[in-house]
């Protein structure tokens, strides 16, 4: 027998910080890291308006989980909460992370997400979630702000009295239909947005579907923490923005 002369995270560790529900970002991102990239993980709240505070409630999780991280060496820090990432401006989330971890890069789902639409040359997109009509809202507002235009929007018709959790449960399939009954000629992309909603084995097949690119949460924010490693890899079957960019 011949063993691998090289440790695991061999060519990057990638840090992520994930929401404390979040049960989908885990798989994912295992499912496309290179070979010699490793993923690991701590989680936090959701600060959904931090300003509120000057941002102190959100900074003093943010460090304690950075501190982690920091800890086994990672070579890069994700901080994997799209609508947690859109309500502090990047520069003071993005920045605080690398400040506290030393240095090292940092991503942030959100900032990827607009990174992953200026790769693709995306300005207007069908935006499909499980949130509610109100965080729909507030996201369509946001990508308007970062030059995004949202051309039709829908939550995933979840039962009243659904939680978080629930959102895990959904399975390509499904999401696979709901992304495409939201799909109009006029976007260049379909965005599926939220981290704990498992579109990734569902992206190659709405590719062909729609005949246009197709952004996850989780893989636009997997790729930019892969890409700020250092790791140019193509990853293949899970849409053009991993394989071509």
């Amino acid at each position: 027998m011949t063993l691998d002369q090289r440790p695991n995270g061999w060519r990057a560790r990638i840090g992520v910080i994930t929401p404390t529900v979040n049960t989908i970002t885990e798989p994912e991102f295992a499912r496309v890291a290179p070979d010699g990239v490793t993923a690991h993980f701590t989680r936090m709240p959701v600060h959904r308006h931090p300003e509120e505070d000057g941002f102190k409630a959100l900074f003093a999780d943010l460090d304690a989980k950075v501190g982690e991280l920091a800890t086994c060496c990672v070579d890069v820090v994700a901080y994997n909460c799209t609508v947690g990432s859109m309500s502090c401006p990047a520069d003071v989330l993005l920045g605080r992370i690398s400040e506290k971890s030393g240095g090292v890069p940092a991503v942030s789902t959100a900032n990827s997400v607009i990174s992953a639409f200026k790769a693709l040359g995306i300005e207007r997109v069908a935006l499909t979630t499980p949130y509610d009509q109100k965080t729909n809202e507030h996201e369509r507002d946001w990508l308007k702000i970062h030059g995004v235009e949202v051309v039709a929007m829908a939550g995933f018709p979840f039962v009243p009295g659904s939680t978080g959790a629930d959102w895990a449960r959904v399975s390509p399939q499904q999401i696979y239909e709901h992304a495409l009954s939201v799909d109009r000629p006029e976007a260049d992309a379909i965005f599926v947005s939220c981290c704990n909603f498992g579109s990734a084995a569902a992206i190659e097949a709405l590719e062909n579907a729609a005949a246009k690119p197709v952004v996850t949460s989780n893989m636009a924010c997997a790729w930019a923490a892969i890409r700020a490693a250092g790791i140019d890899d193509p990853i293949i079957g899970y849409g053009r923005l991993l394989s071509d960019f």
